[in-house]
C-alpha cells in the first residue's frame, strides 16, 4: 500500500510518501515541503498548496491519504492557516476518490515512538529508524508527513481490518435472523 502523508500548514505543508504494509519493512518513496510566501494573499497560498498536492498525487499515485487532524493551540492565526491547508488536502484527495484518514499529533507520536508526548526530535529519529534513512528529513514538517504515512500504514490497516470484520459479523447476524 502507498500512503501520502500530509502535515498541513499555510507556510510549509509537509508531504511524504511511504510504501509498505503491516509486518513488512516500510520504504520512503519521496518527501518534501510545499512552501508558500507569507507576502501572498491567503487565497493564492491555498491555490499553491492545492496545485502542489495535486502534483504529488499525480506523480506518486497513493492508495490512501493521511492528514494531520487540526487541534486547538493558543495561537488562533496558526490554527486558521493549518485548518485551511488541511481543508485543501481533504478536497484534493476527495476529488480523486482516495480514502482519507485523519490522525491527531499524539496518535502519530505514539505510533512511531511509543510516546504520545514525544518531541519533534524523537519523532524524526524514529522516522529515520523505521524507514532506514541516513538522516531526518528537513524541515520537521517533512518528517511529520512521513510519520503520518507510517501511522496510517500501521494503524489504518488494522482499523480497516477491524471495520471489515465488524461488517462481516453484522451481515452474518442478519442472515441468522432471517432464518
Amino acid at each position: 500500500m502507498r500512503v501520502l502523508g500530509i502535515d498541513p500548514g499555510l507556510t510549509r505543508c509537509g508531504v511524504g510518501v511511504v510504501d509498505g504494509s503491516v509486518g513488512r519493512p516500510l520504504t520512503m518513496v519521496d518527501v518534501g515541503v510545499i512552501r508558500t510566501s507569507a507576502s501572498l494573499p491567503v487565497a493564492e497560498r491555498l491555490v499553491t498548496i492545492e496545485r502542489g498536492l495535486d502534483a504529488w498525487i499525480e506523480e506518486h499515485r497513493p492508495d490512501a491519504v493521511a492528514v494531520e487532524r487540526v487541534f486547538a493551540r493558543s495561537d488562533s492565526s496558526t490554527i486558521m492557516g493549518t485548518a485551511q491547508a488541511s481543508g485543501i488536502a481533504l478536497v484534493v484527495a476527495a476529488r480523486r476518490g482516495l480514502p482519507i484518514a485523519m490522525h491527531t499529533p499524539s496518535e502519530v507520536k505514539a505510533a512511531v515512538s511509543g510516546n504520545g508526548r514525544a518531541d519533534k526530535a524523537q519523532v524524526g529519529a524514529m522516522v529515520v529508524r523505521i524507514l532506514r534513512l541516513s538522516e531526518p528529513p528537513k524541515p520537521a514538517d517533512a518528517a511529520d508527513a512521513l510519520a503520518l504515512a507510517i501511522t496510517h500504514l500501521w494503524r489504518g490497516a488494522a482499523q480497516s481490518r477491524i471495520e471489515a470484520a465488524m461488517a462481516n459479523a453484522k451481515a452474518a447476524q442478519k442472515i441468522v435472523r432471517t432464518r
